[in-house]
């Protein structure tokens, strides 16, 4: 009762004093934990329950193998896997159907098939589990073949069937295979199931049929809260802000209250669309008609606030907070991330670990990106270590991250060697590496691993193909350059976005086409940003060029008139030509705008301890002995006649 009813510290305070306890008595215990976001518990409560003797049943299995879905904690889901083997429990129905959306929630679908097709029978549930295990996984094809495999084989799908199978529809954007499904529910008898109903909604919806979804809706024999939650939440998953409010103004007017969900899918609509000023009209809403009790609702708030860009309006929302769960700290977390606050992000992370909050896998994968920004690879190494060590399974998106944590920490090769392990890749696995190659200067490399990404099939986008115009435009390969950007645009049909006009405007200037480079600006199907003028000024400032210069350079005044490398770069034209007067009068004009010179900036991580220099600095603690290095080194050079090395020390000091 305690347990669900959501108290879970009176029923283990219930269950502790109990002398005798039988299988029953655990099970409601680990299962109360399992349904109440107490994952670990009802795990440690499983090994507790085997070290008193006491076997388990297929209910107890099942509650485990939902705490390990909870968590997404792969390890210790295969290890149950194992004892049940063990135990002869894994043909029970229940214990296999449990497996199946264990390995789901894992995103281990090929193992979920395993244990389907090892099934001796299989009834509708277990059909229904792996269609349901293919659809959220993004493998919605599969989902459908499987679906019709079913049909074939004479068993009568239900409800939950036509649920996931409507939802892959949705997700593949196929308005005729769902308008098929649509047929078959209504030969089915399915048709006056309410849940179908609303699935078909949001799946008309979804594929871009608002008429059929708004028909279905006005013809529903019996439309509730959910149906109304079904077109919004349609309208929301596919960023149409406008149109969700729309449906929801509707809905007030028709004298249906909205619930929780109904104002978390107008926040995911906002986010997705990044508009502030309605979703701020939605907190006040919110905190009008009392949903900011809600734990999942602020949640959604707090996302909201982080993809429009407003992180500190999210860290009010946190902070205000009486009680948070893990998904509150991973939204929170991948705001700070998502907004450039990479030190606030692992801050955060600090703090979250000091409450004893476990992290899952999608805190790592926000928190790697962290590590990235900061170039903190001994923190990386410790989250990399964590993630094995925990059980987190190096599933896609955890092994992506990773890979681009050790490139762009300078470990190119602990990343190519765990690129080289993974057992599958995506476009972002090769793009990962490829861009991290280019980072690094190594051309030849990055080069040579995209020509294998195309030989094993793997279709490249937009970001991968950064990845090779960019060392192209490092090494001035101008013709290999140009070969690559047609290629993107003939033969993949990606539309060039600012990033791979601004690698071709800084590959031709670098080799001194700026004649060249100016055409090609003029010719862009959009007005150029930052990026492609401060390429075409920092390549006019290599080759003196005075005139091109300063016609980038006001520019770029226009475009950010507070950045002050624009007339920094300008400034070394002049003075590289000996226009002194000019210089002056720059420095004046920078002085009259309220902007000064940012000193550079560089750090390094020694012993766990990030240390940072800033030009001519002499604050750190160990400056003098910092120095006297840098006078040895300066010495030992000299000898040797490495003149380059100590210009560069000279530099330094």
């Amino acid at each position: 009762m305690y347990a669900k009813c959501g108290d879970i510290e009176f029923a283990r305070q219930v269950f502790d004093r109990m002398l005798v306890r039988d299988v029953v008595t655990w099970n409601a215990m680990i299962s109360g934990c399992a349904q109440n976001g107490k994952a670990r518990e009802a795990l440690v409560l499983f090994d507790q329950m085997q070290k008193s003797e006491m076997k388990p049943n297929p209910v107890t299995i099942g509650s485990v193998l939902q705490a390990c879905s909870h968590m997404g904690n792969f390890g210790k889901g295969r290890q149950i896997h194992e004892y049940v083997t063990q135990g002869g429990l894994e043909f029970n129905d229940f214990v296999g159907n449990s497996l199946i959306d264990m390995y789901a929630k894992c995103k281990k679908v090929e193992i979920a098939r395993q244990v389907f097709d090892k099934m001796p029978t299989r009834m509708v549930v277990s059909w229904s589990a792996i269609i349901a295990a293919y659809a959220p996984n993004g493998q919605d094809k599969e989902a459908l073949e499987l679906f019709a495999q079913m049909q074939l084989a004479d068993v009568t799908p239900n409800s939950v069937t036509m649920v996931s199978v409507l939802q892959a529809c949705a997700h593949l954007g196929d308005l005729e295979q769902g308008k098929q499904i649509h047929d078959y529910i209504i030969q089915s008898g399915l048709k006056s199931d309410i849940f179908v109903e609303n699935s078909l909604i949001a799946m008309y919806v979804k594929c871009g049929n608002s008429e059929l979804a708004s028909q279905l809706f006005e013809y529903m024999s019996k439309s509730d809260l959910v149906s109304w939650n079904a077109m919004i939440a349609g309208y929301a998953e596919t960023g149409r802000a406008n149109e969700a409010l729309a449906i929801f103004n509707q809905m007030q007017q028709a004298g249906v209250a909205p619930d929780s969900i109904t104002v978390v899918s107008l926040l995911q609509a906002c986010a997705r669309e990044g508009n502030l000023q309605k979703g701020k009209w939605i907190h006040y809403y919110i905190i009008l008609n009392r949903f900011d009790s809600e734990i999942f609702v602020l949640n959604s708030l707090i996302d909201m606030y982080a993809k429009c860009g407003v992180v500190e309006s999210a860290r009010q929302v946190f902070d205000k907070m009486s009680k948070e769960n893990l998904v509150t700290w991973n939204a929170m977390i991948a705001g700070y991330v998502h907004n450039g606050h990479a030190q606030e992000a692992l801050m955060l992370f600090g703090q979250m670990k000091q409450r004893n909050i476990e992290p899952d896998s999608v805190t790592m994968v926000s928190l790697l990106p962290a590590c990235a920004h900061l170039g903190f690879l001994n923190q990386g190494k410790w989250f990399h270590d964590y993630i094995v060590q925990n059980g987190f399974e190096m599933n896609l998106p955890i092994g992506n991250s990773l890979i681009d944590m050790y490139a762009k920490c300078g470990s190119i090769v602990a990343a190519r060697k765990l690129f080289d392990r993974m057992l599958q890749r995506d476009v972002v696995s090769w793009s990962a590496m490829i861009c991290g190659y280019g980072m690094h200067g190594h051309v030849k490399d990055a080069l040579e691993l995209f020509h294998q990404m195309q030989q094993t099939g793997t279709k490249p986008n937009h970001i991968t193909f950064v990845g090779v115009l960019s060392p192209c435009s490092h090494a001035g390969l101008l013709e290999e350059g140009w070969k690559y950007f047609d290629c993107m645009v003939q033969e993949y049909c990606i539309t060039p976005s600012m990033e791979h006009y601004s690698c071709m405007v800084d590959l031709l200037g670098r080799c001194g086409n700026l004649v060249e480079a100016e055409c090609f600006i003029k010719k862009m199907p959009f007005k150029p940003g930052p990026s492609v003028w401060g390429a075409l000024l920092n390549a006019c400032r290599i080759h003196g060029n005075i005139e091109l210069g300063e016609l980038a350079a006001e520019c770029l005044f226009v475009l950010e008139p507070k950045n002050d490398s624009s007339y920094i770069l300008l400034s070394n034209i002049y003075a590289a030509a000996g226009r002194w007067d000019d210089v002056d009068k720059l420095r004046t004009a920078m002085q009259g705008r309220g902007l000064k010179k940012r000193p550079a900036c560089s750090l390094i991580e020694v012993d766990n301890n990030i240390h940072a220099f800033l030009v001519a600095d002499s604050l750190h603690p160990q400056n003098e002995e910092i120095n006297k290095m840098l006078k040895m080194l300066i010495m030992e050079s000299s000898t040797h006649q490495d003149v380059s090395l100590i210009s560069t020390l000279c530099c330094i000091m």
